[in-house]
């Protein structure tokens, strides 16, 4: 028997993953542990500094929490690898047959975080 089943057993063991839905600088971003994560620069922190990021949600093999009270107690914690610029995006403004046009760039402010822990809900 071949195709695409061929090599797949029910009772094998899946991969237990753990990754959590983080809210850092009015983003949302996906996590696991080791994880290294671009967010808005957090001016405060400092490279190698640790921060703590609010979970939202938190995935844990087959047991989802979303359940606020529990996720209020469960801070994501990652390290400070790094605060760079971001790629240059150019704005421009043009109106037609008026002489009117105007150019201006911009580059977001960025901090790599690298996702140390995730601890688990208290069950």
């Amino acid at each position: 028997m071949g195709g695409w089943r061929q090599g797949f057993h029910p009772s094998e063991e899946r991969e237990i993953r753990v990754y959590a839905i983080v809210r850092s600088g009015g983003r949302q971003h996906k996590v696991a542990v080791g994880d290294i994560v671009e967010v808005d620069k957090i001016s405060t922190a400092k490279v190698g500094d640790t921060v703590e990021l609010s979970t939202l949600l938190l995935v844990d093999g087959d047991a989802v929490t979303s359940d606020p009270w529990v996720l209020a107690g469960i801070k994501v914690e990652a390290e400070v690898v790094d605060h760079h610029k971001g790629a240059k995006i150019d704005i421009l403004r043009y109106k037609n047959k008026t002489g009117y046009r105007r150019r201006q760039g911009h580059r977001q402010q960025y901090t790599a975080l690298k996702v140390t822990a995730i601890p688990s809900a208290a069950k």
